[in-house]
């Protein structure tokens, strides 16, 4: 039985101490929690030496932490042509220092449309993205590349859009904010089990069955208006169904990483991973009880 997911933070831990603090702080406070995975939210700017990467990347390697990057916020695939050469910089510049910190993925927020239809938009977007992953890979760079699903239905973001950048380029794949993918809409729909099991079935379906084993997944509460997202919110505080979300997950036996971008990073954190740990121990209990069902007496006598 597969279902294996880290469970981690978008940004260290809140609890993290200020000696060592930084990055370093919030992985060795990532593993006392009992969490498994970090992502770096370098979302302002990339401002990082080569030899503090080294550093990084070993606390990680001696905390069991996995680590991905949240890449700066000022990443736009639709960016003019004047803008997008500085997008471009910040993009590669996550990807590389991003690497050399022990990261796997690169999460980004592909951008806006612009009042453009998106069909429009991905045709700008997929040439840029792509250049991209062909420059990373001629430089020995295997990180994945991540375009995030956005909250607000004006961006560059949809689960199909992030689908289609998904499927045309190699290297590439979604990460899946399911607060977002709520919000999107902005009518309270995309909150129950069967809609976010037809979520993971569309993700299945366009990228085959290894893309629910290697899930990136950004979850929290979140508060939405008629236009989508406004603010992350606490799950005590939301109406996101969260429990309904993570059954569908199992069900499908998916496997990944789940960061937590709630105001309270690692309280939220924890109580997905308990949740989830329920979840899986009460699939277990019932998977024993049916085959403890199925050996039963056989007609003629004698066990089955």
């Amino acid at each position: 039985m597969g279902n294996a997911f880290r469970f981690g933070t978008v940004g260290s831990p809140h609890s993290t101490p200020k000696k060592p603090g930084g990055t370093v702080g919030g992985i060795q406070r990532t593993a006392q929690l009992g969490l498994d995975a970090l992502e770096l939210a370098w979302v302002q700017s990339v401002r990082v030496s080569e030899g503090t990467c080294e550093t990084i990347r070993l606390a990680a390697d001696q905390q069991g932490v996995t680590l991905s990057v949240h890449a700066p916020y000022f990443i736009n695939l639709n960016a003019s042509k004047q803008e997008w050469p500085k997008g471009r910089k910040r993009l590669m510049d996550a990807a590389h220092y991003g690497r050399l910190a022990g990261a796997t993925d690169i999460v980004f927020h592909p951008g806006s449309y612009f009042g453009n239809e998106p069909t429009t938009v991905l045709g700008v977007a997929l040439p840029r993205l792509r250049g991209c992953v062909e420059e990373l890979r001629r430089d020995g760079n295997d990180v994945i590349l991540r375009p995030e699903t956005m909250g607000k239905s004006a961006m560059l973001g949809s689960l199909e859009d992030v689908l289609t950048m998904s499927k045309e380029i190699e290297g590439v794949q979604p990460c899946l904010d399911f607060a977002h993918l709520h919000a999107r809409p902005g009518d309270g729909s995309l909150n129950s089990y069967q809609e976010w099991r037809d979520v993971l079935e569309r993700v299945d379906h366009a990228l085959g069955p290894r893309a629910l084993k290697g899930l990136h997944i950004h979850l929290s509460g979140i508060e939405y208006g008629p236009k989508g997202e406004r603010n992350h919110l606490a799950f005590k505080d939301a109406d996101l169904r969260m429990h309904d979300l993570l059954k569908a997950l199992l069900d499908l036996d998916c496997e990944g990483r789940i960061l937590c971008e709630s105001p309270v990073l690692e309280v939220d954190a924890l109580v997905i991973q308990d949740e989830w740990k329920k979840l899986k121990k009460r699939m277990e209990k019932d998977q024993r009880a049916l085959h403890d069902g199925q050996v039963g007496v056989v007609p003629g006598g004698g066990l089955q």
